[in-house]
């Protein structure tokens, strides 16, 4: 469903596995025994007045609606990519972190919420919604956004449209499911900005990692997969291609500019790159490939283009490169020669066909 942050299911990520199968199994409990359901709502009066701690850890831990469960698990599945990336302890310490800091902005945005529409918040939806929503502030940051497709030709489709979807079901599920929204963004964002060095006041304890290494990571764990190559560091290919596209992407404005001027003083032409021209369709490479007619030229203005090179020479290290992005070597190769070995536009041209 989300391939593309990865689609080794929770390979090294216990973590996003445990929150997955407790959390589930307790909403589904819960759901068979309402009497105890009382026990697991979010009352803000009941923690502010009463000073019922109780109510705080258990209404922000577990769902009470199914719909909501589903969908923050739907939520959390994905982004495990970001515990692959950084690690189970700093991802742990993220949610560790925009808890605490949501549970303030909860009351902060009651109390706001009822100075100005002179409405008193009393319950909100529970479950672990705030430090779900706050994950979308580094998915947003972190992850590029590459087009999948097109909808009436205007519409771009990216590989993150999905999750945003989602996002927006989730949101739309309760009533005042937006104050958690803004709460979890709120901070996720300060948390992820490292505000105040929150980083280092609000992470989870070197020997509380070590406990749960030791007793919790073999119960969740899960297997590695068959198809993929041992890389090492821990890093599964997944991860590798996330972070390669993360730098490509931003060196591939600057790739842009310096193509764009280097044309520009060769021959005035329209647009900023005509990608068309330098990458014929991957549907039309290979044996299949129709033959090309040469165009006339006028015989009082010589080309001064650049000749498309298809026997030059490509470096082993850049077609090896775009390989272990996911892409086909005979694609990475016939990109490579129609790109003079750029292996920016390459893999932009590669990204987008």
């Amino acid at each position: 469903m989300f391939t593309t942050t990865g689609s080794r299911g929770l390979y090294k990520a216990p973590l996003s596995k445990g929150l997955l199968l407790v959390l589930s199994g307790l909403t589904v409990m819960l759901t068979l025994l309402p009497q105890y359901q009382e026990l697991f709502v979010y009352n803000l009066q009941a923690v502010a007045q009463q000073h019922q701690v109780w109510s705080l850890l258990c209404g922000r831990l577990i769902c009470l609606d199914v719909k909501d469960a589903f969908c923050s698990s739907l939520l959390i599945y994905n982004f495990r990519i970001f515990e692959r990336r950084f690690g189970t302890r700093k991802f742990a310490s993220f949610l560790l972190g925009t808890w605490c800091l949501s549970a303030l902005m909860d009351f902060l945005l009651a109390q706001a919420f009822q100075f100005l529409f002179d409405y008193e918040v009393e319950e909100l939806p529970a479950g672990l919604l705030a430090p779900v929503f706050s994950l979308f502030v580094p998915f947003y940051r972190l992850i590029p956004s590459v087009p999948v497709t097109q909808v009436m030709g205007q519409i771009n489709i990216t590989n993150k449209s999905l999750v945003y979807v989602v996002g927006l079901q989730l949101l739309t599920s309760s009533p005042f499911m937006w104050l958690l929204a803004l709460s979890g963004l709120i901070s996720g964002g300060l948390y992820h900005s490292n505000v105040l060095w929150l980083q280092k006041l609000l992470f989870v304890p070197a020997w509380v990692s070590f406990i749960g290494r030791y007793i919790l990571e073999p119960i969740f764990k899960s297997s590695q997969p068959s198809s993929e190559t041992p890389l090492g560091m821990g890093a599964t290919l997944d991860i590798q291609r996330q972070q390669r596209m993360d730098i490509l992407d931003q060196q591939l404005l600057l790739a842009q500019y310096n193509e764009s001027t280097r044309i520009n003083r060769q021959q005035p032409q329209s647009g900023l790159l005509q990608w068309a021209r330098f990458f014929p369709s991957l549907r039309q490479r290979g044996p299949n490939r129709p033959p090309v007619q040469p165009r006339p030229q006028a015989a009082t203005q010589p080309s001064t283009d650049s000749p498309l090179l298809d026997n030059s020479p490509v470096v082993e290290e850049q077609v090896a490169l775009l390989v272990e992005m996911g892409f086909s070597r005979t694609d990475a190769l016939e990109a490579l020669r129609a790109s003079n070995n750029d292996i920016n536009m390459a893999t932009n041209f590669l990204l987008q066909h």
